[in-house]
C-alpha cells in the first residue's frame, strides 16, 4: 500500500508541472522568487551563498545558477530531471519543499499564459 501511495503522489507531482523542464530561465527564476517568499523574503531569491544587496543583484545570481546548472546537467548523467538536479544545488537539502514549491509556481505561470 505504501508503494501505491508513493506512486500516486509521484504521478500527481509530475502532473502539477508537466513542462517544468521546458521552462525558460526567467520562468524558473520567477518561480524561485515566489517559492522563496517574494517581496516578504528576507533574502531575495533565497540567495545565501554569496552577498547580494538588492532584488536585482540576487536575480542575476539566481539566473547565473540556473544557467550554469543547465550546462552541468547536460554534461552529466545523474538520472534526475533538470529541476530535481537544480534543487540539489540550489536548496542543497536545506528545504525539502523547495522542488515542490518551485513546480507549483511554474504550473501557476503556465496556467496564466
Amino acid at each position: 500500500m505504501k508503494y501505491i501511495c508513493a506512486l500516486i503522489l509521484a504521478l500527481v507531482l509530475a502532473m502539477v508541472c508537466v513542462n517544468c523542464w521546458a521552462s525558460t530561465n526567467e520562468e524558473i527564476a520567477q518561480a524561485i522568487w515566489s517559492a522563496e517568499g517574494g517581496e516578504k523574503a528576507s533574502k531575495p531569491y533565497g540567495i545565501l551563498s554569496v552577498p547580494c544587496d538588492s532584488k536585482e543583484s540576487c536575480k542575476v545570481i539566481c539566473l547565473n545558477t540556473i544557467r550554469n546548472q543547465r550546462v552541468r546537467h547536460s554534461e552529466h548523467n545523474c538520472g534526475l530531471s533538470f529541476l530535481e538536479c537544480l534543487s540539489k544545488r540550489y536548496a542543497n537539502g536545506t528545504n525539502k519543499f523547495w522542488l515542490r514549491n518551485v513546480k507549483f509556481f511554474l504550473a501557476q505561470e503556465e496556467g496564466n499564459e
